[in-house]
């Protein structure tokens, strides 16, 4: 009830925001402010709203689609303690790059991994020795003109009252979903009734030009933090789950956990949250003190990469920790049309090399 107030209290100053992201909007698409396109393909993985909608998923999806091609990941590297450009390498850390390029760098051998808070200036860096270029997060970055854009929206907050920043999580006006090439719904339920399917297209509102396509989460083996053990979901049924999250939403997480075991006490803190020794100490503390034989505990691939961190690995190595990796897909008819307008975009944007 109290955030409620606070968001009344808020609604003047996203007021005030509205109007500033949609004057800089009109800006750019009156030419008044310079918008830079790259000679090669590069694909914009983005959303409205702050965190939380898929996109690192979809990015190596993306990846994994494109892998006949020399590509690159280029990314803020949001949480990171360095400035400037960054190319990912051996001794890249969370703090260096980012979790979320980390987690790329650590998963794609073959791919470029790279982190530029001035997308022009990390284009350019990459273009030269690189097929493609995927943008991580750039929606918003009206400085370079993606060629294609794919436009994350979560399943279960399409239909919901959702206000700009401070009031609420959106960073950008709806009607800014225009500029998109697809809209992805994330997250949605399987099986996919075509009445829900319908609802997301009806509240996106496409252009005649656009697509509305649908994928939902898939989720892996669970993989011990510091080993190459490996454990199904099954193998914990009717444990006692600790579980730490630093990501936006982690409720679908939840909701795939709770398939397995009621017993979850969860350990949440914000996004890219950079984790403190004694909030390690703290949980590893709930979970010695807990009677219960039959624990583990659980943490996103995401957060793994913050986990690792020096320091850390006194405090965890012997418990049994492991992180849940997600993958994403799109529905059988989605899948063949999100793949086929990826692919015929990089085909015949690519350069001669």
């Amino acid at each position: 009830m109290l955030l409620n107030y606070l968001r009344l209290l808020l609604l003047p100053f996203s007021l005030i925001y509205a109007m500033a992201i949609t004057l800089r909007k009109k800006l750019y698409d009156w030419g008044l402010m310079r918008s830079v396109t790259a000679d090669l393909p590069v694909i914009c993985v983005g959303n409205l709203a702050i965190g939380g909608s898929g996109k690192t998923p979809t990015t190596e999806y993306l990846v994994r689609l494109l892998a006949e091609y020399k590509v690159a990941i280029l990314s803020r590297g949001y949480g990171r303690k360095t400035k400037g450009f960054i190319i990912a390498d051996d001794a890249a850390t969370a703090e260096t790059i980012g979790d979320e390029p980390l987690q790329y760098y650590q998963k794609f051998e073959n791919v470029t991994v790279a982190v530029c808070e001035d997308r022009v200036k990390g284009i350019e860096k990459l273009k030269h020795s690189h097929d493609l270029i995927i943008l991580d997060d750039a929606f918003q970055h009206r400085a370079i003109k993606a060629g294609f854009n794919i436009l994350l929206f979560e399943f279960r907050k399409l239909g919901t009252l959702q206000f700009l920043l401070p009031a609420g999580n959106l960073r950008d006006v709806f009607s800014s979903r225009k500029r998109a090439d697809v809209l992805l719904v994330t997250k949605s339920p399987v099986p996919l009734l075509h009445v829900a399917q319908q609802a997301s297209i009806n509240e996106l509102q496409p252009n005649d030009n656009q697509k509305v396509l649908h994928s939902y989460l898939k989720y892996g083996e669970l993989q011990h933090l510091y080993t190459d053990e490996q454990r199904s979901l099954e193998s914990i049924k009717d444990h006692e789950i600790f579980l730490l999250t630093g990501i936006a939403n982690p409720a679908p997480l939840i909701e795939e956990l709770e398939k397995y075991t009621k017993t979850i006490k969860h350990e949440e803190f914000r996004d890219h949250y950079a984790f403190k020794t004694e909030d390690i100490k703290k949980f590893k503390s709930a979970f010695q003190s807990s009677a219960k034989n039959e624990k583990v505990i659980i943490t996103t691939e995401k957060d793994s990469k913050r986990l690792k961190a020096v320091g850390f690995e006194d405090l965890l190595v012997n418990l049994p920790v492991y992180f849940l990796p997600i993958e994403v897909d799109l529905f059988e008819e989605d899948k063949v049309t999100f793949d086929e307008l990826i692919l015929t975009y990089v085909k015949s944007n690519r350069r001669n090399r």
